[in-house]
């Protein structure tokens, strides 16, 4: 008898899941509302709500933050993630000979360069991945080829083997030798923005997931994704304004 009962009761159960949840799920689906929070295999979901709060970039169950690194920039200088503690900055890879997306990713970050240049509390990483033709001193050169002037953007040059680990598992940013394409390299061409405690940062989608990193390599102005109306490099300047404000508060 008790047991006929229980099968009653999730009987009830299941009935009551059928009237009420199934037909939400659908509705959700119906709408595109239904999505893979770990759809870029880099992590889930911040649980903060999505209300313009930059989210933190969570990845097995931990915050990510910028690993230890200590490399040479353009003036000799030896610099660490220390170098940046308290400072709002962007990390990019590139190289100095790369025939294309670095045109364009440097062009950018000179351009976000200018907007904060009176700003002591923002700076700029950017590590090169051909580290064995990118000296000092040629990484001085491309500094005034390209007029980089804020004392806090360091380029950086150092091992090879130590360079790569830092973008491929760092900061999950493509980073190889590729004889087979255009300048026998192959790296991403997004930026990634770290606030003044280390921790990497952005804005969510419409769905409240991490959008992770920020397309560098459209030229400014230019069309990038269909319906988008505001420029990646537009939406990066705004979260980095952000993130100095918070600290102002």
């Amino acid at each position: 008898m008790n047991r006929k009962k229980t099968y009653i009761g999730i009987a009830v159960i299941v009935l009551i899941f059928g009237i009420i949840v199934i037909p939400k799920i659908i509705d959700r689906s119906m709408r595109g509302e239904v999505v893979d929070n770990d759809r870029l295999n880099v992590g889930q979901l911040d649980t903060q709500e999505n209300d313009g709060e930059l989210a933190y970039i969570n990845i097995n169950g931990a915050d990510r933050k910028v690993p230890h690194f200590e490399f040479i920039d353009q003036n000799r200088d030896t610099i660490t993630e220390d170098t940046y503690k308290g400072k709002v900055f962007l990390v990019e890879f590139f190289f100095t000979s790369c025939p294309t997306i670095c045109i364009p990713m440097n062009k950018n970050l000179v351009l976000i360069q200018n907007k904060f240049q009176d700003n002591p509390d923002f700076g700029i990483a950017s590590f090169s991945i051909d580290p064995e033709h990118d000296t000092p001193e040629v990484l001085k050169e491309y500094t005034e080829s390209y007029g980089i002037t804020d004392p806090d953007w360091h380029l950086m040059t150092g091992d090879r083997k130590e360079i790569y680990e830092l973008a491929n598992v760092g900061f999950n940013l493509l980073a190889q030798e590729n004889p087979n394409i255009e300048g026998n390299f192959q790296h991403s061409g997004l930026f990634a923005l770290v606030d003044q405690n280390g921790f990497i940062r952005s804005r969510r989608d419409e769905f409240g997931n991490p959008l992770i990193y920020y397309r560098g390599f459209i030229p400014y102005g230019a069309p990038e994704v269909e319906g988008e109306e505001t420029s990646q490099i537009d939406i990066l300047i705004e979260d980095i304004n952000k993130l100095l404000n918070k600290n102002k508060k």
